[in-house]
């Protein structure tokens, strides 16, 4: 018997650059009140700014909503949909 695997959709809604609210992510590596670090199904995902707030975050859906000043969202590598170890932290 053959297992269906379901990926969640990768989605970003971004409100005058003042609310953003995505879907798809696996996992947050980091935040603070000026950036975001996280891994969504597509990959890294930075999200820059001033006096950012995550307001919800679903861990069984994978939404997360954010408030702020919002600059930037920067993508990074596509393959790495999660953290890496620290070893492979000491050689990127």
């Amino acid at each position: 018997m053959q297992e269906k695997i379901t990926k969640n959709n990768h989605n970003l809604i971004l409100e005058n650059r003042k609310s953003l609210s995505i879907s798809g992510i696996t996992d947050v590596d980091s935040f603070d009140e000026r950036a975001i670090c996280l891994y969504t199904e597509l990959g890294e995902l930075t999200i820059q700014g001033r006096e950012l707030h995550i307001d919800s975050m679903s861990v069984e859906t994978g939404n997360m909503t954010i408030t702020g000043d919002i600059w930037a969202i920067v993508y990074g590598d596509k393959d790495r949909k999660g953290p890496i170890s620290a070893l492979g932290r000491l050689f990127r």
